[in-house]
């Protein structure tokens, strides 16, 4: 497929407005465990100012809304001039029904920041095929309300939507994987064991990912973006065990143009999950796809914490070994 032009978004600004939208999960199930004093606070630090769509509080049977409520809230949202970023409420299970009702020119018309992961994962790689702008997988507003523990993953959303240079990523010292909106006061850090190099070598390329069974669900669609000279930056959650995450991947690798991927870093697997460095090596070694290719994996982004913020559809330079390394930019 052809690919598009790459649409870069202007950096945010301190005095900016972001609009906060719900295209998958209403934010009213969110609202069961408020922590919005502590996102407001964050966000008037950084000198942004919240806005919400007029659906966002809409929920059904399945804690979302009615595909013409989210279609129009996102349309909303480019559109208006005086909004720089968008950011997603949450993840959940079905942004890919907006896919076939986006107005993809107006989107391609009003080029800004676009943030969140996990579900939403589908509507980023789908906006990168269908008009080259680059989106972040990165943070939800409602991540935002994670009282402790939350200053590496604010650190490199703000390097990432601030910044005008690239970003090279190191290791986090700790991490956790716990219930924490649930219960702020009691919470378990892990020691961080660093990052895992599962095959040597160096790559650079455009970046194409976010959660593996999520962008899945655009194959055999035009909504799917090319392989053809991607890093790969996937991850998956706790539902995901190492079955499912290896034929998810051996089904991403079985693509047309898979020849053309240049490395991969895998994200932190949740402990629910049971993905073990041992398995994952072994899933790794199967792939005859990936054979001379750079694999790093335990990287600092998917569903545990901290959380990075890297661009879909930017540039990314993966370098694994003794001593691995990681940067990421909009720009080549």
């Amino acid at each position: 497929m052809t690919v598009p032009r790459p649409l870069v978004p202007r950096k945010l600004r301190r005095g900016d407005t972001i609009r906060v939208v719900a295209p998958s999960r209403s934010r009213a199930m969110v609202a069961e465990h408020d922590h919005s004093d502590i996102i407001d606070a964050r966000f008037a630090a950084m000198g942004l100012r919240l806005t919400f769509s007029d659906h966002v509080d809409e929920r059904d049977d399945f804690d979302s809304s009615p595909v013409t409520s989210r279609v129009a809230d996102l349309h909303a949202a480019f559109a208006d001039p005086d909004v720089a970023g968008i950011l997603t409420v949450i993840g959940g299970f079905n942004s890919n029904q907006l896919l076939p009702h986006l107005d993809w020119d107006l989107i391609a018309a009003n080029p800004k920041i676009f943030c969140g992961y996990s579900d939403i994962t589908a509507l980023q790689n789908a906006i990168l095929a269908r008009t080259g702008l680059v989106t972040y997988s990165g943070p939800h507003w409602s991540s935002f309300g994670m009282r402790d523990h939350f200053e590496q993953t604010q650190s490199w959303f703000t390097q990432a939507l601030f910044g005008s240079g690239s970003v090279d990523l190191h290791p986090a010292p700790a991490w956790t994987d716990d219930l924490w909106f649930l219960d702020q006061d009691n919470r378990t850090e892990h020691r961080g064991k660093g990052w895992w190099p599962l095959v040597p070598g160096a790559a650079a390329g455009r970046i194409v990912g976010g959660n593996l069974c999520t962008l899945n669900l655009l194959q055999g669609t035009g909504y799917m973006p090319s392989l053809d000279g991607a890093l790969l930056m996937i991850e998956d959650d706790a539902l995901v065990d190492a079955d499912t995450f290896a034929r998810d991947l051996t089904s991403l690798l079985q693509q047309p143009d898979a020849a053309g991927i240049q490395g991969m870093a895998i994200g932190r697997f949740q402990e629910a999950s049971g993905v073990s460095r041992h398995l994952l090596e072994q899933i790794i070694a199967r792939e005859d796809r990936l054979a001379g290719l750079p694999v790093l994996a335990n990287v600092d982004f998917g569903h545990t914490s901290p959380l990075a913020t890297f661009p879909i559809g930017g540039q990314a330079s993966l370098t694994v070994g003794e001593a691995s390394f990681l940067r990421i930019a909009e720009r080549s």
